[in-house]
């Protein structure tokens, strides 16, 4: 399992590998299960109806319904990413390990990665005749937050029910609905920060999820970008004050590590332009690496 981590994951095999041993298990097999459904969900070879299908096998396989997806070899071979293909390929065993799970643990597991299913499903659908020259704009904040909830901030109440359920009061002393909460809200601030940082890749596919934008207007783009970045800074930030509840300094550094990088994105977006959000914004790989360190060290 470390093997397919390492090879599907830039940054976040770093705050697993620091998690405490009661919960690495479940969170590395919730992780694994949603990149394999988000590579299903990205294969553009199969089409929007053939990536439903495959999704929907997926989770049916998932919920116990069905035995584990093979798939087809051609689809196999479409997937030029070969972690990716190696990842797709390993589902059924993922499947199967799922059900070697505390009974507890395997259902908060199989929960958060139907919750993603059901967000990449909807994503699809909404975005099926989409492209480059007609761009799907979200209409409402509710569509984003909603989006953002399906497929990250379900992450967020993942991760801190599971934390109780294996760790009990050595994961925190804070009132576990309260800090499921501010969980959801650190993890809708992450993929808030994605979406910001993609916008460029995204509507070269015809999505649009900054809410009742011109997408033909550069000047309505970036204004609107600005302002959502203030809105996921401000979730972020309360991601930063969920990991201070947390006890163990193990897993206050596995938590906050992603803040951390976020805040770093955050600070590269700001003032941006369009060439140089359309150039790419990325934290190099050293600077994840220093702030790793930081996050060891609790500053």
């Amino acid at each position: 399992m470390l093997e397919l981590l390492k090879g599907v994951s830039r940054s976040f095999y770093l705050s697993l590998r620091l998690l405490p041993g009661a919960m690495r298990s479940a969170a590395s097999l919730g992780y694994l299960l949603a990149r394999a459904s988000d590579t299903l969900a990205d294969s553009g070879e199969a089409g929007m109806e053939g990536r439903v299908l495959f999704l929907d096998w997926f989770e049916r396989s998932l919920a116990g319904e069905e035995e584990p997806p093979r798939w087809p070899l051609s689809f196999l071979n479409s997937v030029a990413d070969r972690r990716e293909k190696v990842l797709l390929e390993s589902v059924g065993d993922l499947i199967r390990w799922v059900g070697g799970l505390r009974a507890g643990e395997a259902e908060l597991v199989r929960g958060v990665v139907t919750t993603i299913i059901g967000g990449q499903k909807l994503d699809l659908e909404r975005f099926g005749n989409a492209s480059g020259d007609s761009v799907v704009v979200l209409e409402s904040p509710e569509e984003l937050e909603d989006y953002a909830f399906r497929v990250a901030g379900c992450v967020g109440e993942f991760w801190t029910r599971l934390g109780f359920l294996t760790m009990g009061e050595m994961f925190s002393r804070e009132a576990e609905e309260e800090l499921v909460r501010r969980g959801i809200v650190y993890g809708n601030g992450l993929q808030l920060v994605n979406i910001l940082r993609d916008l460029p890749a995204d509507l070269e596919q015809g999505r649009c999820y900054l809410p009742g934008v011109d997408p033909d207007s550069e000047d309505a783009l970036l204004a609107a970008h600005g302002e959502w970045l203030e809105r996921a800074a401000g979730w972020v930030a309360e991601g930063r004050e969920y990991t201070s509840f947390l006890v163990s300094r193990r897993l206050r550094a596995a938590s906050v590590l992603p803040a951390m990088i976020a805040e770093e994105t955050l600070d590269l977006l700001r003032g941006v332009s369009r060439a140089e959000l359309d150039a790419g914004v990325k934290v190099p790989r050293s600077r994840v690496y220093f702030l790793l360190a930081r996050a060891l060290a609790g500053r």
